[in-house]
């Protein structure tokens, strides 16, 4: 497998295992561990960073010991402040409140908000994790029905697919330990056609993200059983396909550790399918999570070797164009003018191909989105016309809700650019009531770079309830 050795394929399908949820026993950990029984460290990494709760021990949360040291239930307590058990939970959680929240626990403890651990401070991965794994995820492995429910709920979010899936099919190879067929193979990658899909919708992504990870309980449960070299590359790419899935599900919540190490797995999985388009656009993607945390420099020479590989793909797909267009933004970052300009240049060469150039999944990329990308290497460039020309195109295209979130935060920058305060509070304006419409992570960090350009326009009543929107919209989201 691409000069891969059987233990190394052996540590790849535990790492997948530990990524789809699988509760294995101890004794399964330590067969790829060394000789005294220790878990082999990428193994112990992995498994530390998808289910912190087997490794890590997190104290009880202040607040849920106040609670429990006067013998309250998450209710008791809910009916005692007027509060509703969501808000008790996320801030057990350590979550953010608002400070009149805070101000009533405060009083019904007689405790500082310190005591009561309500300062919201910024979460380490472990936690991050934990929260995550203890409210959501430990029900998806224990909880078969509502892994049913919320496949249905998917699947009725949707439109349905050209031609029915064969549930039936899929549920005799999933049940029975047998091998899937070719014909299984394919109903797969409708299914995950479905989901890719689904992902688009706000109210869909947590039933997404649960049907993702049964699917790849499924998968890796399929590698497990060392399937023949060709079957063993379809189900790597189907793998690879999730994870890339996964990922930008965390990173549409800002959770960019977690998406980062979704997109490393799907690499690893790519190259084992020996999927040049698939291995290309993880790594794509990877490198983007170090463009949006402005980490240029670090996603430069990841995009080189994507490049490298979409070039040894399908000419006829537009992975490379992506590719070059992400580099673009990266560039830009860096100052690197002309160099941006080369990498926009090869970008818009996918306006020669013809047919379907993407799949509508891992690969979305056309010449749609060549404006809205141009504008945002401009915007990076400090160039304000040429950014509002390239933005104004992109925003009479059919863009998704997202996408036109993100060109109207990069208008609202264009505005700051030309310190235009009507252009910025009216752009800025449009990108707020998308955020909350779509509760996408990614506008909302697009409208949190504004901020520090707010600061000198305080004075203006238009800017001042701009800027406390925009603060509103940090304690909006939260995944799953």
């Amino acid at each position: 497998m691409l000069g891969e050795s059987p233990g190394q394929r052996s540590l790849f399908t535990v790492v997948y295992a530990i990524i789809a949820g699988n509760d294995c026993s101890r004794s399964v950990w330590c067969h790829i561990g060394d000789t005294s029984g220790r878990l082999h460290p990428v193994v112990a990494k992995v498994r530390s960073v998808v289910s912190g709760r087997h490794i890590v021990t997190v104290p009880k949360h202040p607040l849920r010991v106040a609670r429990e040291a006067r013998h309250w239930s998450i209710d008791a307590l809910a009916k005692t402040t007027g509060l509703s058990r969501r808000t008790i939970l996320r801030a057990e959680q350590g979550r953010g409140l608002n400070p009149s929240t805070r101000q009533l626990l405060c009083g019904v403890f007689d405790l500082s908000a310190e005591q009561l651990g309500l300062v919201l401070r910024r979460p380490s991965l472990a936690s991050e994790r934990l929260a995550t794994s203890s409210s959501e995820m430990d029900d998806l492995s224990r909880r078969q029905f509502i892994r049913l429910a919320s496949l249905a709920g998917t699947l009725l979010a949707v439109p349905p697919a050209e031609g029915d899936l064969d549930w039936e099919r899929m549920h005799y190879f999933d049940n029975r330990g047998r091998q899937p067929d070719n014909q299984t193979l394919e109903q797969y990658v409708s299914l995950h056609g479905q989901l890719w899909r689904t992902f688009a919708s706000p109210d869909s992504r947590l039933a997404t993200f649960r049907m993702a990870q049964r699917q790849l309980h499924v998968l890796t449960g399929h590698l497990e059983r060392s399937p023949g070299q060709m079957t063993h590359r379809r189900l790597c790419a189907l793998v690879g396909d999730l994870l890339q899935l996964a990922g930008e599900i965390f990173f549409d919540s800002n959770q960019y550790a977690e998406a980062a190490n979704c997109y490393a797995s799907a690499a690893s999985a790519g190259k084992e399918a020996g999927a040049f388009d698939l291995w290309a656009c993880a790594i794509t993607r990877h490198a983007f999570v170090h463009v949006y945390e402005r980490q240029f420099g670090r996603a430069v020479p990841m995009l080189e070797l994507a490049e490298r590989l979409a070039l040894r793909g399908d000419d006829s797909l537009s992975t490379r164009h992506w590719v070059n267009a992400v580099s673009a933004q990266a560039l830009a970052g860096l100052g690197e003018v002309t160099a941006c300009q080369r990498a926009t240049t090869r970008a818009e060469q996918v306006e020669g191909l013809s047919g379907l150039v993407h799949n509508g999944g891992w690969l979305r990329f056309d010449s749609s989105r060549l404006a809205e990308e141009r504008g945002a290497c401009h915007v990076e460039l400090r160039q304000p016309d040429l950014a509002e020309a390239a933005l104004t195109a992109a925003l009479n295209q059919g863009l998704s809700s997202r996408r036109r979130g993100i060109v109207l935060a990069d208008l609202a920058m264009v505005g700051v650019q030309r310190r235009d305060q009507d252009q910025l509070s009216a752009y800025a304006a449009g990108a707020v009531s998308i955020a909350r419409e779509t509760r996408s992570g990614v506008v909302r960090r697009r409208l949190q770079a504004l901020r520090p350009h707010l600061a000198p326009l305080i004075a203006n009543a238009r800017i001042r309830q701009l800027n406390a929107e925009i603060i509103d919209l940090g304690a909006a989201f939260s995944f799953p």
